[in-house]
């Protein structure tokens, strides 16, 4: 199996014109490189609530709305996935944690690779392990 070492970003049913796509793009790089990962293929599609509420119900049988679903396509060491994000729902967690849309984007999008990497946030202890390692790498991104 090839893997192209490639980061796309699509949007479906919206438009987004994504800003920073090469900061972002070096940024995921460097934490997969730095949580000992290599990277493969990963797609980033930004959508709405509507579009991403049906693929929760699709894929998950989950009937909510979420901010982010990743397709993990993994193999050993190499993170590869498709990582659906609802702009809609980025927009209202920046209001309600009193933050900026792209700093909130920021955190979700490297939420989903932590996922891929190993972390997890089912538990308190980890999601505190998991929100530290956000903090940590949203304080490498300099955009």
């Amino acid at each position: 199996m090839t893997f192209q070492n490639t980061i796309s970003f699509l949007s479906e049913d919206i438009f987004f014109d994504f800003e920073h796509k090469n900061d972002i793009q070096s940024w995921i790089q460097e934490a997969i490189s730095k949580e000992g990962k290599t990277m493969g293929e990963i797609t980033y599609v930004f959508c709405s609530d509507n579009y991403l509420h049906k693929i929760n119900l699709e894929h998950l049988q989950h009937d909510t709305f979420t901010d982010i679903i990743t397709f993990n396509y993994c193999v050993d060491d190499i993170i590869s996935c498709d990582i659906f994000i609802s702009n809609d729902r980025v927009n209202e967690n920046s209001e309600t944690f009193k933050t900026t849309f792209q700093n909130e984007l920021n955190r979700v999008i490297i939420h989903g690779i932590l996922h891929l990497v190993g972390y997890d946030d089912k538990s308190d202890s980890d999601k505190e392990v998991m929100r530290s390692k956000e903090d940590f790498y949203l304080s490498l991104l300099s955009i």
